[in-house]
């Protein structure tokens, strides 16, 4: 099977297109370039394992800040890619139902795991083909997003025949109103969460999963001790805690979408999804425009299965936007 290749390549981007990382504007993963600010950390928490308070502290900080039901089970991994890998070694292989186009990672990792997949293009597809569903919310890289409603009530039927929703929301922070997190707990749902998008975070590697604690105590005893880091924890428990922050960054990423728009249409590429941590375009030479902008230490994602498809995350400065308007109107003036 070949490898999936997946946006923050700047070392391979360096070695063909030259510069270095300091140079690049890297609009490629969707992680917010102004991330949260980390403090400097007691030495100990470098030199300690991580015990358990630690880990019970970040998951009360992860219940408070989501809304997380008392009975849900708060697991902890070294980022959201982790729980995805575990899940599918959870289950007994069976037909599994992927609502797409969407994070491959989530089809891949269940086919590994000698499990069926089918890629359906929505809920009512995806329940008649499996008992266990993936859903991206909102999804990865269209910004699609399914209600509320519609996924509990799925939920609700899997788990009263065994089966499971898994609800990716990697992308979630931006859309609160849209979170079935406050819903986990319950049997039949799974809901992911991560700190490397919203929060900036992605290198502290970590990520959670609510659930029934049932599928919890499963996930945690598949994961190992010592899951998290104690640097992680500690800033985990912090930034989700971080409640001005969290409200200040998600007007300035809304207004910094509204900008990436506006330059990308004045481009003459056509804006068809997004969410406020990245804006999906359309263009017949989407390769040819991803060429041009790397030329230029810009890198952007593109698509192999969808080759008109392109994705841009959210530039953080006026001068990172108006790098990238330089560059397209460069391109289209050839």
């Amino acid at each position: 099977m070949s490898r999936i290749v997946h946006g923050g390549r700047i070392d391979a981007a360096i070695a063909k297109h030259g510069g270095t990382r300091a140079k690049w504007l890297d609009l490629s993963t969707g992680i917010n370039a102004k991330g949260w600010p980390v403090p400097e950390l007691e030495a100990s928490i470098w030199r300690e394992l991580p015990d358990e308070g630690l880990a019970d502290t970040c998951r009360a900080a992860a219940r408070k800040a989501y809304g997380v039901h008392e009975v849900a089970h708060v697991s902890l991994a070294p980022g959201s890619q982790m729980h995805i890998q575990v899940l599918p070694r959870l289950f007994k292989p069976q037909p599994v139902a992927v609502v797409g186009f969407t994070y491959q990672e989530h089809g891949v990792c269940w086919q590994q795991a000698g499990h069926e997949v089918y890629v359906t293009d929505g809920l009512e597809s995806a329940e008649a083909t499996a008992r266990i569903v993936i859903v991206v919310n909102p999804n990865n890289p269209d910004g699609r997003i399914i209600g509320r409603s519609g996924l509990v009530a799925l939920a609700r039927r899997l788990g009263a025949k065994g089966g499971l929703l898994v609800v990716d929301e990697a992308f979630g922070d931006v859309t609160p109103n849209a979170s079935v997190v406050p819903e986990a707990g319950r049997d039949g749902m799974v809901v992911m969460r991560s700190l490397g998008k919203f929060y900036g975070l992605a290198g502290a590697r970590l990520g959670m999963a609510f659930c029934a604690p049932m599928l919890g105590e499963r996930l945690d005893s598949a994961l190992g001790p010592w899951a998290v880091s104690g640097p992680a924890l500690e800033i985990g428990t912090k930034a989700l805690l971080d409640e001005k922050w969290r409200a200040r960054t998600r007007k300035a990423l809304s207004a910094g979408r509204e900008a990436l728009e506006e330059v990308l249409l004045n481009a003459k590429l056509e804006v068809v999804g997004g969410t406020d941590l990245f804006v999906l375009a359309r263009h017949e030479k989407a390769d040819a425009v991803a060429e041009a902008l790397a030329a230029k230490h810009i890198a952007v994602r593109t698509f192999p299965r969808k080759p008109e498809w392109i994705r841009f995350g959210i530039p953080a400065r006026k001068s990172d936007l108006n790098r990238l308007t330089k560059a397209l109107t460069a391109f289209n003036a050839l």
